[in-house]
């Protein structure tokens, strides 16, 4: 994998000091023991250890530390759970950390306005076990949701199994707090549904900590479903059970989730708790429909002919929420599942259009034969979000930088496809030297354009999104030989 230099003297060694006056000591961490344990997100082939770490309490902390940072010079990284999984959350080695974990307070629970306002640390699942009490749920849900927080979703745009029917973060978020790279609060959005005027909250939201770090989030609530039905579908194909999932959509039915995994996660998921998929299949879905009770048995129906048209061999239906939990335990579990059937892994995170799953899968699999490296496949495949695990052994010298490589590979797959370099985990460190296959340097100029308007002098989150190191005073369209070197990242792209 990609080799980031881990030391590196701090732009300000008095920087530490002041942030301690200002406030507190115990809230400042300049220990190398105690900042290796931030020295990297989910994604651990990335690592930098930080010149300094700020456990923040408040939003004054927050406010306070960006602020004796904009004065200083020295680039911050806002952190939340450091689940992420593209390298967004890498501190930077001569930088300041700024850690939001602490910052969980569910503020206001407004069920008559379908709303929560929450602080960046809240834990996903936290909002909708709030909400709950009044028939209410908050849609976005990753499968890290025991443990992601608000904050990080908001910064990486997080989605989810149900973001098929509900959409992404990105429509769940109706105004944030934000404190600017220089210190200032401002407020984006509100509690009204709509707001005239440039989206400048749909900037924010999925900007990975490049614009401002957010203090607050006021996201809406949904009415929870009358009804919920689950089913676990085998195939013995995968052309089959990619088939099936176009017919649904193309029936005019949109379910709750749609999520696929191939024979070698299901093995994966057996083995690590055991969920009692179909025996036998090399492909099974996970279809949820939700909605009014009448309209869920139609749409159910319905599904298992379609599936029963592609030859689906087992059915099962949850009788109730213990099985549907079982079902979904299998899907839920797969990233971590797969540490059970290799010593390492590597998750890659890409968009095709539905259509095309079948042949991309096919594809996919003759990249991966072809390379000699195993490949489990777990997606939201209602959408076309692909996630395949690159199995590969980190004791093998030049193994890790051949899963890489391979994941790169079906990366440009995806974009030539019609797709995306993300769908939900973001670019950050990872995969900002794929940007360029996926957008025009116009694009990516007029993205820096934007960055520059919040953060002229380039110190929140620097490395991250975009492919070179160049500065807000640069003119766009001039490239320079320093333009394709990353010396946060040790590579030459």
């Amino acid at each position: 994998m990609s080799a980031v230099p881990a030391d590196a003297t701090p732009k300000s060694p008095a920087l530490a000091a002041r942030l301690r006056a200002t406030i507190g000591a115990d809230k400042v961490l300049t220990d190398p023991a105690q900042l290796r344990t931030y020295e990297c997100d989910g994604l651990t082939n990335f690592r930098v250890r930080p010149a300094v770490v700020v456990l923040a309490a408040d939003r004054d902390d927050v406010v306070a530390t960006v602020r004796l940072c904009a004065a200083a010079g020295v680039p911050f990284v806002a952190r939340g759970s450091g689940t992420g999984l593209s390298g967004g959350a890498v501190p930077v080695a001569d930088g300041v950390l700024i850690v939001l974990s602490r910052l969980r307070r569910i503020l206001a629970v407004d069920p008559d306005n379908a709303r929560v306002v929450v602080e960046p640390g809240v834990i996903n699942l936290w909002v909708t076990r709030e909400a709950a009490p009044y028939g209410q749920a908050y849609a976005p849900d990753p499968s890290s949701q025991q443990v992601c927080s608000i904050g990080g979703n908001v910064a990486e745009n997080a989605g989810g199994a149900h973001c098929l029917k509900y959409g992404f973060t990105v429509n769940h978020v109706m105004g944030a707090e934000v404190v600017l790279p220089d210190g200032e609060v401002v407020h984006l959005g509100g509690t009204a549904p709509e707001h005239p005027g440039l989206d400048l909250l749909g900037a924010f939201v999925g900007s990975e900590g490049t614009l401002g770090v957010a203090t607050r989030v006021t996201v809406r609530t949904i009415q929870a479903p009358e009804t919920v039905r689950t089913m676990l579908v085998g195939f013995h194909s995968v052309e089959d059970a990619a088939g099936t999932v176009s017919d649904i959509i193309a029936a005019g039915i949109v379910p709750a989730a749609i999520e696929m995994m191939d024979a070698l996660a299901i093995e994966a998921a057996e083995a690590a708790v055991n969920c009692g998929y179909p025996q036998g299949a090399v492909a099974v879905l996970v279809v949820e429909l939700d909605g009014p009770a009448v309209e869920v048995a139609e749409q159910f129906d319905h599904v298992e002919q379609l599936a029963a048209a592609r030859h689906a061999f087992e059915t099962r239906i949850a009788r109730d929420e213990a099985e549907r939990a079982l079902m979904w335990k299998g899907r839920k579990s797969a990233f971590a599942a797969v540490g059970r059937i290799s010593p390492a892994y590597y998750v890659q995170d890409g968009v095709i259009p539905r259509t095309r799953l079948p042949e991309i899968l096919t594809e996919v699999g003759r990249l991966a034969d072809a390379a000699g490296i195993r490949v489990a496949n777990v997606f939201h495949a209602g959408d076309g979000n692909l996630h395949p695990l690159i199995l590969f052994d980190d004791t093998v010298p030049g193994a890790a930088h051949a899963a890489e490589e391979l994941g790169f590979t079906i990366l440009d797959l995806c974009v030539d496809a019609g797709g995306s370099i993300t769908g939900e985990h973001g670019v950050g460190l990872e995969k900002k030297s794929r940007m360029p296959r996926q957008f025009s340097a116009d694009d990516l100029d007029t993205m820096q354009l934007v960055r520059c308007a919040f953060d002229p002098d380039g110190i929140a989150n620097p490395g991250k999104q975009f492919p070179t190191p160049r500065l807000c005073g640069e003119r766009p369209g001039v490239r320079t030989a320093a333009d394709t070197h990353d010396p946060a990242l040790g590579e030459v792209f």
